[in-house]
């Protein structure tokens, strides 16, 4: 059975690196299997009268789909990322909304099911991508589909009473019922989603984890835990750049540990307050100056959205602050990046670091957990300091575990993992890694197609 993979912008394959979970997740998997993948073109245009273009790469069909540019707008930065990520995010304070944008979410849902029809072959397995295409499937089925579609949500579902607060909630969630398998990132995720089909529709789900709609349609609502070729990247990491063996040597020579944050500039990252714990370390132990810096990597992302640019001003005059008041004329506590560094650099870069302070304020699953967990020299690992919102903290229970709202327990951990001995950190590294390679890139993908893929009988009965 062929895969044809739908999200909202198609990975560019044949970069032998991508930037992003969900490319980063699914383009080897793709390059290896197969298959059609659909997506957007990545170009805005006043209209989107042109046909989707359609390339051959390697054993993969890419489909690159034109889009208007206002309805895009629409769609992505409006309902996508002013409505659904603050609310999936439970930041109800920033949710800003506009029927505009809900009218041409649904178009461009629409645009999808239009393209993807006439490439469908009958035993298909479709596979669609995050929320920006929630109610695609419904539309396909519209369309007359009749193949096994199922659907992964990459960031966190909301409980039932923070969802209730989006206009128009229940037509949204009930297109997940167009699906055969709807899967998110952990168990808590897929128990808010089924409390909501209870509470809302009430749908109750069996014993199994199977719903029903009231249209009779069965749908699997499951934890599949996205990972990363844990192998790859380890090799990755040993093949250092020049500059960054370079800046090791001299942390070095120095005895000054590196601390590594690597996040999208998002709200959702926990980023002030991960600054404000630096601050506050170095409060109550001032014997750390000069022991350690933060090297906090944070591309820019979505600047058209009034939140995002209000975390830029917020960040960086807070790191300005916090290095004017402890900065030496050979150190600063934080260093800055606010542009993108590419995989290879980032992996090396995780190696060359002690610590990975990784606290996001609410998170799907946040894949540089993983990464730097299989980046680590395990003779002399790293420590991992994760957020307890962080979709990884179910699996990676051997890290520090952090609550990111508290910044004296934040500092207090970090403080704890700069100064662990190295029987603890080779202890907690090889459970990390074992744990990370048990739900690897591969294993997600083959226990999500394992349930997509039809029934015995129903497979039988197409042969």
């Amino acid at each position: 059975m062929r895969l044809v993979v739908v999200s909202n912008r198609v990975a560019d394959l044949r970069k032998t690196t991508q930037s992003g979970g969900l490319a980063v997740a699914l383009a080897d998997a793709m390059r290896d299997r197969g298959g059609v993948w659909l997506g957007w073109d990545g170009q805005s245009n006043e209209k989107a009268e042109s046909e989707p273009q359609v390339e051959d790469v390697g054993s993969v069909r890419v489909i690159s789909l034109p889009l208007p540019k206002d309805e895009y707008e629409n769609y992505y930065a409006g309902y996508a990322n002013s409505v659904l990520w603050p609310l999936f995010h439970y930041r109800l304070d920033l949710i800003s909304y506009d029927p505009a944008y809900l009218r041409d979410y649904h178009a461009i849902n629409q645009r999808f099911a239009d393209a993807l029809i006439p490439h469908l072959q009958e035993d298909d397995l479709v596979w669609i991508q995050d929320y920006h295409l929630i109610p695609l499937g419904g539309y396909l089925r519209q369309r007359g589909c009749r193949n096994r579609l199922g659907f992964f949500l990459h960031i966190p579902f909301p409980p039932h009473d923070l969802l209730a607060a989006a206009p128009e909630h229940a037509d949204l969630i009930k297109t997940l019922m167009a699906y055969d398998v709807v899967g998110m990132q952990t168990e808590t995720d897929a128990l808010h989603l089924k409390h909501y089909l209870e509470a809302e529709m009430t749908i109750t789900p069996d014993e199994e984890g199977y719903v029903t709609s009231p249209g009779g349609r069965r749908c699997f609502i499951g934890r599949f835990p996205i990972g990363i070729d844990v192998e790859q990247f380890r090799r990755m990491a040993e093949d250092m750049p020049d500059d960054v063996h370079f800046d090791m040597m001299r942390n070095q020579i120095l005895d000054r540990k590196q601390v590594i944050g690597v996040d999208r500039l998002d709200y959702s990252k926990g980023l002030p307050q991960r600054v404000d714990a630096v601050d506050r370390l170095l409060t109550r132990h001032p014997e750390m100056e000069g022991r350690f810096s933060l090297l906090q990597i944070s591309p820019p992302t979505r600047e058209n959205v009034e939140a995002y640019a209000n975390i830029r001003d917020k960040l960086e005059a807070m790191t300005g602050r916090v290095n004017g008041k402890y900065s030496d004329f050979n150190w600063t506590p934080v260093r800055y990046i606010h542009r993108s560094v590419s995989r290879d650099k980032l992996a090396g870069l995780y190696r060359a670091s002690a610590v990975a302070f990784v606290t996001p304020l609410r998170d799907g699953m946040n894949l540089v957990a993983k990464e730097f967990v299989a980046a680590q020299d395990p003779n002399d690992p790293g420590v991992l300091v994760l957020s307890q919102f962080a979709g990884a903290a179910e699996e990676m229970t051997e890290a520090l575990i952090v609550n990111p709202i508290d910044v004296d327990d934040m500092a207090e951990k970090l403080y704890q993992a700069l100064t662990m001995p190295i029987e603890e950190r080779r202890r907690r590294h090889e459970w990390l890694y074992e744990c990370i390679r048990k739900s690897d890139t591969k294993i997600w993908l083959e226990d999500f197609l394992a349930c997509l893929a039809p029934p015995m009988d129903d497979a039988a009965a197409a042969a």
